[in-house]
């Protein structure tokens, strides 16, 4: 019998035989979007398929020209790249012109994937890795958010944008039903909370994102929010409006959850949840920039290492002495 045959793989305990691969849990959570974007399409039209489009064809064309140049395999078809152009288009407005969405597209697979070795390899989130770049690169391209159903191409404010500008009295009259439903402007991710909602919940179902992370993440927003509504409600804004406002559920149900750069251990995703939430809120309140769910996640990538080395899962099989 051929030797190679006979060498086993040994690892820690538990194991088991999986059916899951890569490319499935990538069109599957890729699949669960689609509930998401088709509400994107019907609040802002063909412009949110132009640029769901094109973000998918250069962050899968960058992945390919990128496998023939670096020295480690780079499979550009698991479905990995079509997901991270996915989500790259559901982190930019509508409006956003070609070479934005090229650059964009550039920078998350290159400086937020490559760069680190490739798919499992990256510390941070490639696609809030993009977005953060855009932000800071082009201010004034990523404040242009086209109005709900205004297919004119006109643009207004998001309302995280009314509130910074214009504080907490310019949104009387804000129905939170709309919020929810996505009648607002921002990204064409952020106007549809029920939809991504939804996907999730499949997503926790087959347990590949752990209910964690966003549960807290939302929580903690909800809650440090209230507590500042509850000092000042002339000031500060109410905490379901606070959740139902821009990235906060694509950012926790679909950012924050990545598998690459979120933590492995349980204890982890609590404190790493927590963060994200904390953070978010303290931008949202106090910093300049109306929303802070890409900063707080990517800030919080870069602790995981530490949460999965300082706080371990109990191991399979061990006693507690004592």
């Amino acid at each position: 019998m051929d030797a190679s045959k006979q060498l086993l793989v040994m690892d820690s305990s538990p194991q088991g035989r999986v059916t899951e691969s890569t490319s499935k849990i990538m069109n599957t959570v890729s699949l669960t979007l689609i509930p998401a974007l088709a509400v994107s399409v019907w609040v802002f039209g063909w412009d949110a398929v132009r640029v769901l489009a094109l973000t998918s064809v250069f962050c899968v064309g960058f992945e390919w020209l990128l496998s023939k140049w670096v020295s480690y395999k780079i499979d550009y078809m698991d479905g990995s790249a079509l997901l991270t152009g996915i989500l790259l288009a559901m982190n930019l407005p509508s409006s956003s012109p070609w070479w934005l969405i090229l650059i964009g597209s550039l920078v998350a697979i290159g400086l937020g994937k490559q760069v680190f070795g490739g798919l499992g390899q990256n510390i941070f989130n490639p696609v809030l890795v993009s977005r953060t770049f855009l932000i800071i690169s082009f201010p004034v391209e990523l404040s242009l958010w086209p109005k709900p159903f205004a297919y004119d191409g006109s643009t207004g404010a998001t309302p995280l944008g009314v509130l910074k500008t214009e504080g907490v009295g310019a949104l009387s009259g804000t129905s939170i039903g709309d919020l929810a439903m996505g009648q607002m402007g921002g990204s064409v991710g952020e106007i549809s909370a029920l939809t991504l909602l939804l996907g999730a919940a499949y997503l926790i179902y087959k347990q590949y994102i752990a209910w964690e992370v966003p549960a807290l993440f939302i929580g903690t927003v909800f809650v440090f929010t209230g507590i500042f509504y509850l000092i000042d409600p002339t000031t500060y804004a109410d905490p379901v409006f606070h959740m139902f406002t821009g990235g906060l559920f694509i950012g926790a149900l679909y950012m924050a959850t990545d598998m690459v750069t979120s933590p492995l251990t349980k204890k982890g995703r609590i404190v790493f949840g927590i963060g994200c939430g904390f953070f978010t809120a303290v931008i949202r309140l106090f910093g300049s920039y109306p929303e802070g769910v890409s900063f707080a996640i990517v800030l919080m990538n870069g602790f995981v290492p530490l949460l999965d080395k300082y706080l371990p899962d109990k191991k399979f099989g061990m006693v507690k002495n004592g």
